[in-house]
């Protein structure tokens, strides 16, 4: 594949990439922003090398956005080796010890039942969380062990889709940081033979819809086949982004007028005669609805922005 040129661009929208194994999260980040010829890109959360699935990307404008994707419920689906324990709780570690797999259906019930609902977690050693400005992972790296908070996360699903042999294969939806090797290793603990992750896909961010993923090789080869036929070698890869509001397309929506919307826009407070709703808000102008920020609407019908697109 050859670029026909290097010059960045000013591009807005957020690509679901589906993400592969084996690679970093910012190291595919990085190669999409290329492809894209992006000024400005972002991911919304990272996932383990070994992990696949849903990456939100988020370009422009609707970086100002992301953090509404980091704060959103996520699904995954996980494959546990049970009987082995390993020092990152995934396959990628080394293996800590070894203990037969011994309970009973009854049993692998009561435990999964533990993890259902708000539950108190302490992160991995081998997280991305940061502690006096460096991430955890780092001190792992180097055989120091830093003191974690525990925290706590809402697990709202979680199915058991298969238990054969030493595998079990287990659905998930889960609140924001949670972290889903902590929860295997947890589960292993307490069915007493040890567990780590063997597979970890991520099926879905917030609303986002499954069907709408796609992979960084598939990418370059839409960009290789626009190359082909003459075309600018982004042509053919613009139209898979999502809009720039969609982080925020849950929340209700406010349409101002031109006029009041210029003042918004300078990021100054409206009063609106209507009381719309309590809480957060997608701002639209006129006649078109046009997507120009989010904000705070309190009760007494203050319109206050939060973040506004230019």
């Amino acid at each position: 594949m050859k670029i026909i040129t290097n010059i960045r661009r000013s591009i807005h929208g957020v690509l679901l990439l589906d993400k592969a194994s084996g690679t970093s999260s910012n190291q595919e980040l990085q190669q999409v922003k290329y492809l894209y010829q992006a000024n400005h890109a972002g991911h919304t959360g990272s996932l383990d090398p070994l992990a696949t699935g849903m990456l939100p990307i988020c370009f422009g404008e609707a970086t100002k956005f992301s953090q509404y994707l980091l704060d959103a419920d996520k699904e995954y689906r996980v494959i546990a080796r049970l009987g082995q324990r390993t020092n990152t709780s995934d396959a990628g570690g080394v293996l800590l010890s070894e203990r037969p797999v011994r309970f009973s259906s009854e049993r692998l019930k009561e435990v999964l039942d533990n993890f259902r609902g708000e539950i108190q977690q302490i992160p991995s050693m081998y997280s991305a969380i940061k502690y006096q400005g460096r991430k955890l992972y780092e001190y792992a790296r180097e055989g120091i062990h830093v003191p974690r908070q525990s925290r706590r996360v809402k697990v709202h699903i979680l199915r058991c889709m298969r238990y054969e042999g030493s595998e079990l294969e287990l659905e998930l939806r889960v609140s924001k940081g949670t972290y889903i090797r902590t929860i295997i290793e947890d589960i292993g603990e307490q069915l007493g033979c040890g567990a780590h992750v063997i597979y970890l896909r991520r099926t879905q961010v917030s609303h986002y819809p499954k069907e709408r993923m796609i992979t960084l090789e598939s990418l370059r080869l839409l960009v290789d086949q626009a190359q082909q036929f003459g075309f600018i070698q982004h042509s053919f890869i613009d139209s898979l982004l999502m809009p720039i509001d969609s982080p925020v397309s849950v929340y209700p929506s406010v349409n101002l007028q031109n006029v009041i919307a210029k003042n918004f826009k300078q990021g100054k407070q409206i009063r609106l005669t209507e009381l719309f709703t309590n809480g957060l808000v997608r701002v639209t102008e006129g006649e078109e609805r046009k997507f120009i920020g989010i904000a705070k609407m309190t009760c007494d019908g203050l319109l206050v922005p939060i973040r506004v697109v230019i």
